[in-house]
């Protein structure tokens, strides 16, 4: 490999990959200011690659219209943001921000309801093109991984670094949607690292800058410091994560038990995590938001009805099972509930996961009324064994043969050619299913 590529000095360009020559703050081949140095550049070979505020980047792809329109994906007015562009964020719009208080920061902004199945499709799309640089590549959700390149360097003929700005630019010019890479020696820092320059960035913390770096933080840069955990912290007089390093670990452990542990260690930026290939799905849901609080079983039923046969038809279509039905509940006051229940088979079939839904539900309805539901399956696995005949419900295996008959006309006439008695005519009252969870 050509010295140049191992001088720490001398870096490349992001915009066209050439290796500088000189300290020029701008690229000696095309003048883009896009040159990025760092001392242990070329010795880093852990990256985590995040999407730009993925949903609004890839409904501003398909519609131009939108470029240059501050842009929220979200459910609707009693909704929460899902994603929202940089244009909306600059008006101070997030992700999980009630739609009204989005609307009330943005008024301009364009609402457009999330289209999953699509976003889907384009974040395997990506996936196929990290997992072209390596095999492992760990997600983390449908638009960011972690992936390390370590060992690859003979097979691209060039450093990771240099890889993964390739990599960058192929997906902005293949894909239409930019991301952002974070280069370092660990997990933690490079998740950290993918989060400082969006969008478009690359940054790069190596170890030797790790302590120096960390130590003006704030507490909840930490993995797993959230809100509450972090008014703990500072109800004990800590702010920062320099205070972190300053602490014994034996005594963080006393205060916290296996959190302080964490925070001994991610504060000195030592994480030994390594990055898993994990290709199969964990989970397949879907969930909407209402428009109005609901509380009573005829409201929550059918869209209980109309969620499960969505979850059904994902798991037909990639011949997977789900051995535990989980249900998810948010109160008007954005409280959530889960329950779940561990099936005796996996099961695929819409009735089936409905009616342990509804069993779940029901428990639930005890006047409190409800802005969101979900339902889905985890514990996945293959169709070998789902759904055998059902010896206590006799019933069952007349259902599950109809559910395949109504399977086949849809397939041939689409969805709205057969409705069940519980979806037809209601649940009205729900936008469309936001989330199909894959991850």
């Amino acid at each position: 490999m050509p010295a140049a590529v191992n001088d720490p000095n001398r870096g490349f360009c992001r915009d066209c990959l050439a290796l500088q020559r000189s300290l020029s703050a701008r690229c000696e081949a095309c003048g883009s200011p896009r040159v990025l140095r760092h001392a242990e550049l070329y010795g880093l070979s852990l990256a985590h690659i995040d999407c730009d505020a993925f949903y609004a980047a890839v409904e501003k792809r398909d519609n131009p219209e939108l470029r240059d329109k501050p842009l929220i994906v979200g459910g609707g007015k009693r909704g929460v943001v899902s994603t929202a562009c940089y244009l909306a964020r600059i008006h101070g719009v997030r992700s999980a921000m009630p739609m009204f208080k989005a609307l009330a920061a943005c008024p301009q902004a364009v609402v457009i309801p999330p289209n999953m199945e699509k976003y889907a499709r384009v974040g395997r799309e990506v996936r196929a093109m990290m997992q072209a640089l390596t095999p492992l590549v760990e997600p983390l959700s449908i638009d960011e991984a972690f992936l390390d390149l370590g060992g690859t360097e003979r097979l691209h003929g060039r450093p990771a670094a240099i890889v993964l700005a390739e990599f960058a630019r192929r997906v902005e010019r293949d894909v239409g949607i930019t991301v952002s890479v974070g280069l370092s020696y660990c997990k933690f820092l490079a998740k950290v690292a993918s989060d400082l320059n969006k969008p478009r960035g690359f940054a790069v913390i190596g170890e030797a800058e790790a302590l120096g770096f960390l130590a003006g933080q704030p507490v909840t840069l930490i993995w797993g410091v959230g809100k509450a955990f972090a008014a703990t912290l500072e109800g004990d007089g800590i702010r920062t994560i320099g205070q972190l390093q300053t602490m014994e670990r034996n005594d963080l452990m006393r205060r916290y038990g296996s959190m302080g542990d964490r925070l001994y260690h991610l504060s000195r930026g030592q994480d030994i995590r390594q990055v898993h290939a994990d290709h199969e799905s964990k989970s397949v849901s879907a969930e909407t938001t209402f428009d109005t609080d609901l509380s009573s079983h005829d409201d929550l039923a059918p869209v209980l009805r109309a969620l499960s046969e969505k979850v059904s038809e994902r798991l037909k279509r990639a011949d997977i099972a789900g051995k535990t039905v989980v249900l998810k509940l948010k109160s008007k006051d954005f409280r959530i509930k889960t329950r779940n229940r561990a099936l005796a088979d996996p099961t695929r079939l819409a009735d089936r996961i409905f009616q342990v839904g509804l069993q779940l539900l029901e428990r639930e309805l005890d006047g409190t009324r409800y802005r969101l539901l979900g339902i889905g399956v985890s514990d996945l696995s293959g169709t070998e064994r789902a759904d055998p005949p059902d010896l206590v419900d006799t019933q069952a295996h007349k259902r599950a043969l109809a559910e395949q008959a109504v399977d086949k006309v849809r397939e041939k006439f689409g969805r709205k050619a057969v409705e069940t008695g519980y979806t037809f005519g209601k649940g009205r009252n729900a936008h469309p299913p936001e989330t199909a969870d894959d991850a």
